[in-house]
């Protein structure tokens, strides 16, 4: 994992139940009211996405004068020469994933004006002025894109007018699926020269117009896997041209394989690096699924983790182990909450009880089995991992065991993407929000049976989720994370008059003692933008939060 970095807004409160716990997520149990925490700032999202937000600039010399028709009983011409400096200058800069605010200077002699924007999408505003004089004005696009700006200064009195045009592309992304393809596998050259990533070396990936995927694309889902390991370390993947981060994306042990999806921002010539920072050279493998771009497509809806599989109970399928070999199809449209005519979802899926080791290969519905893997396990382990998946075209994903042996399976639904869907991805720079092992954070690790609530966004009623990385460590027992929205605001937090939130059933990632275990989350940002962690084993654990990115919905 990379170094402590200090937490900066975060608030932690600490419950102890009685209740029982496993490997894989059990039943809610009551709890006991919970103990006020204390407060800490919360994320300003405004600042981390200050790098990817833009600005639009139109000088002066680019406006275009023209004489209007002759008004009513004739106009003199040197009526028609008048304020021969008017003129605009236009600056604009994104504010949100669809919103520009836009500042338009006029220079002009001292003259009733009348000044119109033209937003490029079939709306307008209007404005009386007079003179010199600075306007600022707002403005949100329904859709992403790009959309030419007009703005137009009319002089009546001197039967001038003005035009100044600009274009501008709005910063949010969307999503669009894509059928899981391996992009990368340094064990047999597979989009890179073959053989091992040197130690705190790196290679890249090729996206952006690679096959399918478009030039231009901003971020892409890849799941990444590392394999053939020699000693601990930790991958980072960034975009290529960039600084690379301090954050983590996989983590693994000596002899361990371990995939994690990331979401990750995609370089200006469309590569992606990830870094090796162990000690010790390592095989890479990336698998895409899907990649986002600053055209309209699939905006993201969060929900309250739900399970849609459990082998188990026989939820969602046949009641009993998924065998070796074999594959089994569950539908996602139109159930619990999920509409119809989704494109891709979000899921956390989870391996437990398996007999032998093997992997775990989730592939929309209609489609032939890929090559690629989203949960590597071994015999006996319970493990978790993000994965994004096409839906197909019967609204149905399939769940695929390559072991030779059974498994169990669950499948919890996090999140949809839909064209009706209104919110768009804002990728920033990585940062870590949260460290307990850190000497500056004041609570150590999270307690067993508690959980760490967290303020990702105050005051910013558009966001709709977030996409973290957790990593729990020196794991003193079997237990396992879960990531959901608190129903309470800061403000009852401060006030101590919160309510107990239920706790979730649905799992974030697995773990047993002495593990280091990582695994995307895709957060729900719930009413009040606050984020809860819950350990829900009974020992202590520490906690590492990273943020990629959030979903805007203005």
């Amino acid at each position: 994992m990379g170094g402590p970095v200090r937490s900066r807004r975060l608030v932690i409160s600490v419950a102890v139940i009685a209740a029982t716990i496993g490997l894989a997520p059990g039943i809610a149990q009551a709890a006991e009211p919970v103990t006020p925490g204390v407060s800490a700032p919360a994320v300003d999202l405004a600042k981390a996405a200050a790098p990817n937000l833009n600005t639009f600039k139109s000088p002066a010399e680019r406006s275009v004068r023209k004489a209007l028709p002759g008004a009513k009983g004739g106009v003199s011409a040197q009526q028609a020469a008048g304020n021969p400096d008017l003129a605009l200058v236009l600056n604009a800069a994104t504010t949100t994933a669809h919103a520009f605010d836009l500042e338009t200077t006029v220079v002009s002699a001292d003259s009733a004006l009348k000044v119109t924007v033209d937003w490029g999408d079939g709306s307008t505003d209007s404005t009386d002025a007079s003179g010199s004089t600075v306007l600022k004005s707002s403005h949100t696009y329904a859709e992403l894109g790009e959309y030419t700006v007009k703005v137009t200064v009319t002089d009546p009195a001197n039967q001038a007018e003005v035009v100044n045009t600009f274009e501008l592309m709005t910063a949010g992304s969307d999503f669009v699926p894509y059928a899981p393809t391996r992009l990368l596998d340094t064990r047999n050259g597979t989009g890179a020269a073959q053989g091992k990533v040197a130690p705190y070396g790196s290679t890249r990936v090729k996206v952006g117009g690679n096959g399918g995927i478009p030039e231009g694309v901003t971020a892409v889902a890849l799941n990444v896997t590392v394999t053939n390991t020699t000693s601990a370390g930790h991958i980072t993947a960034f975009a290529e041209g960039t600084e690379r981060p301090t954050t983590s994306n996989v983590n693994f042990e000596a002899g361990q394989t371990v995939p994690n999806l990331v979401i990750v921002p995609v370089g200006k010539n469309g590569y992606v690096e990830l870094a090796n920072r162990g000690e010790q050279s390592v095989d890479l493998i990336a698998d895409v699924t899907g990649y986002f771009t600053r055209t309209r497509a699939g905006g993201y809806t969060p929900i309250t983790p739900v399970r849609f599989v459990d082998t188990r109970e026989g939820l969602g399928t046949t009641r009993g182990q998924l065998p070796g070999q074999k594959t089994f199809g569950t539908r996602i449209s139109g159930l619990r909450g999920v509409p119809e005519g989704v494109t891709a979802v979000a899921l956390n899926v989870t391996a437990t009880n398996p007999k032998e080791a093997g992997h775990l290969s989730v592939f929309p519905s209609g489609g032939s089995v890929p090559i690629t893997s989203n949960v590597n396990f071994t015999a006996g382990q319970t493990i978790a991992n993000a994965v994004i998946v096409p839906v197909g075209p019967d609204g149905s994903i399939n769940v695929r065991n390559g072991a030779w042996a059974g498994t169990d399976v669950i499948v919890d639904v996090v999140g949809f993407y839909s064209p009706d869907s209104k919110a768009s991805y804002m990728p920033i720079k990585s940062v870590r929000l949260l460290d307990t092992r850190d000497p500056k954070w004041p609570h150590g690790p999270m307690q067993g049976r508690g959980y760490i609530w967290h303020p990702l966004s105050v005051g910013e009623p558009g966001i709709a989720g977030f996409v973290l990385n957790t990593t729990v460590t020196n794991t003193a027992g079997a237990g396992f994370l879960s990531v959901a929205p608190d129903p309470n605001t800061r403000e009852q937090y401060r006030q101590g008059n919160q309510v107990f939130p239920e706790r979730p059933t649905a799992s974030t990632l697995n773990w047993t003692a002495g593990k280091t275990v990582p695994n995307l989350v895709q957060a729900g940002a719930g009413s009040n933008g606050i984020v809860d962690y819950w350990n829900q084993g009974w020992d202590n654990t520490d906690l590492v939060v990273d943020i990629f990115g959030y979903y805007e919905s203005n």
